[in-house]
């Protein structure tokens, strides 16, 4: 991809919850064929959430205790081989078990701290849960499909353009080219001879589609200027030097495929929803805030929601 590029193309609708902060990567990842299926294999039984995998001081750990270990210290056993993951998650269980019972034995669950903290983790635990149950799992396919066709109805055509461009050091280098092409020159054949970008110098200074914005700005008013098959009649400068372009066609740009996007949709019907519910709630309840300059920082956050 050309360095004239600023930023990647993402088809987003104007979707901005999980796209604002995207910057992906592509990552190279060898893969393997599945191995086939042992069809003589039982198959594995249910596991019991609330079979005994091990007692300390006379207490049961579950496997439901377990389970819930291994997914809150996940990323700490990130690193380690699948097979010692659940040994690591039993055995910092156990440690927890034992230094928390040593804990209550010395008081430290009736330090003022303490339960200021353990009642705002309370709290924070049961958001969560109020989030999880009253809003994302109350999401329909129908609210999803609906936003997505809201978004694309409410989003303008826009136009994608093709061209290819020479960028060279100087003006005198790029008004010498402009000179060979009003002689009949081909333009592919210059760029590979005298671009200084190098994504073009074998593709005919070719930048495939783009579409506003996608270019700096001097090269994107230049380029939408143009009438298919013409070029600049004028050197185009830019932060990265010179540049000779030539438009090959132009194209409304069309929408991405619902498929595509709909992880995106569903995320913003749950964050419209959330602040629905946000909204009625603290419309029914009574908050005071004291601090006049700080019960205005925080009506200035609640009015941008």
């Amino acid at each position: 991809m050309s360095l004239l590029f600023r930023r990647a193309s993402l088809a987003s609708l104007g979707l901005a919850v999980g796209l604002s902060a995207l910057s992906l990567s592509p990552v190279m990842a060898q893969q393997t064929a599945p191995a086939p299926a042992d069809a003589a294999a039982p198959a594995t039984a249910p596991v019991d959430p609330n079979k005994v995998i091990a007692t300390v001081n006379g207490q049961p750990l579950t496997e439901a205790d377990l389970v819930l270990a291994e997914g809150e210290l996940s990323q700490q056993f990130a690193q380690l081989p699948p097979e010692q993951r659940r040994a690591a998650a039993l055995s910092a269980a156990i440690e927890i078990r034992v230094m928390a019972a040593q804990a209550v034995t010395t008081g430290l669950d009736k330090d003022p701290d303490f339960q200021r903290r353990m009642a705002f983790l309370q709290q924070r635990a049961l958001h969560g849960e109020m989030v999880e149950k009253g809003v994302v799992d109350k999401v329909t396919d129908a609210e999803v499909r609906a936003r997505y066709d809201q978004e694309i109805a409410n989003t303008p055509p826009t136009n994608e353009l093709h061209a290819r461009h020479i960028l060279v050091k100087t003006k005198e280098e790029a008004e010498a080219i402009i000179k060979q092409l009003d002689g009949g020159a081909d333009f592919q054949k210059l760029a590979n001879e005298h671009t200084s970008d190098p994504s073009g110098k074998t593709s005919g200074g070719d930048l495939g589609w783009f579409g506003p914005g996608q270019m700096v700005p001097e090269f994107d008013k230049a380029a939408s200027a143009l009438e298919v098959g013409k070029y600049t009649e004028q050197p185009v400068q830019t932060q990265f030097g010179w540049h000779v372009i030539k438009l090959e066609d132009k194209r409304t740009k069309q929408p991405p495929a619902f498929d595509d996007v709909k992880d995106q949709a569903k995320q913003a019907v749950i964050r419209d929803k959330y602040f629905a519910l946000v909204k009625s709630l603290r419309a029914g309840a009574k908050v005071e805030i004291p601090d006049a300059n700080l019960k205005k920082a925080v009506d200035t956050l609640e009015s941008a929601k």
